[in-house]
């Protein structure tokens, strides 16, 4: 089947690459994974092999048929012909046993939706997902593979680095070149490995923290002095940066995830 350009289709052709994926998502016959965008199902053979239940959500019907030809005597195999940014899953599955309730998400994903799927596997910063996943492993462009484990201080490192950061940790599992899909993207990809948890210290008013964020990245390379100023003095964030040994000529990108934490803590004491 011919790949479809206005639903960003690309065709994994790597095995190196799906050896990659799967050996990150360290699968065990227990569990019960979901896949969203399996294309031709080349991921989705590796996958069904090793788990308990799959649940693929594909939008493109045409490619539905050809996973139903291919997979529909796998008694763990299930298939919804759906846009996943639009379902409610949990919804959609609560009535099969074996594949309600996954713990796993393993996927190439399209890589102009990457950031809503993220978005809705996580959650966010005010709002995360209540039922979070064990393991999320994503093929997805490098460039945004390298801002969501960036580090402090990098010029990738921005309000995404934050958000994810401070819902999963994050590390990044190997690269893919472009050469290695059909046909080929114009960018190199990345496998990514997400593990959400819970920080050790949280943001006591999480959406400020999320508008905080926002602003302070607002305009890059602009110390955060200036970016925030429309919410806190100037003089006010100087001292708050200086006692939590933030320099207060900082940039947002200089500021780690945990500091950002902190930063939206001491504003939230102050409003108390």
């Amino acid at each position: 089947m011919r790949p479809r350009r206005e639903l960003a289709q690309h065709w994994l052709r790597s095995d190196k690459a799906l050896s990659s994926i799967i050996k990150a998502a360290d699968l065990h016959d227990t569990d019960r994974v979901l896949e969203i965008g399996p294309g031709q199902g080349v991921l989705t053979q590796q996958l069904l092999e090793k788990v308990k239940s799959l649940v693929a959500v594909e939008i493109d019907s045409n490619l539905c048929q050809l996973l139903i030809k291919k997979f529909a005597e796998r008694e763990n195999f299930l298939l919804l012909n759906e846009d996943f940014l639009k379902i409610d899953l949990s919804n959609l599955i609560k009535d099969f046993s074996k594949f309600k309730n996954p713990n796993k998400v393993v996927a190439n994903i399209p890589y102009n939706i990457t950031g809503p799927i993220i978005e809705k596997l996580l959650g966010k910063i005010g709002n995360p997902n209540p039922q979070p996943y064990d393991l999320i492993v994503l093929l997805v462009q490098k460039e945004v593979a390298e801002r969501i484990v960036a580090k402090p201080g990098r010029t990738s490192f921005g309000a995404l680095s934050v958000r994810v950061q401070y819902l999963a940790d994050c590390q990044m599992v190997c690269t893919v070149p472009s050469t290695a899909f059909y046909p080929p993207p114009k960018v190199d990809s990345a496998v990514i490995k997400l593990v959400p948890c819970i920080r050790e210290v949280l943001a006591k008013n999480p959406r400020k923290m999320e508008t905080l964020v926002k602003l302070g990245f607002s305009t890059k390379r602009k110390m955060l002095r200036n970016n925030l100023q429309s919410i806190i003095e100037r003089d006010n964030l100087t001292q708050l940066l200086e006692k939590l040994s933030v320099n207060p000529q900082a940039r947002a990108e200089e500021l780690s995830v945990m500091q950002w934490v902190s930063l939206a803590n001491e504003l939230e004491n102050q409003d108390a």
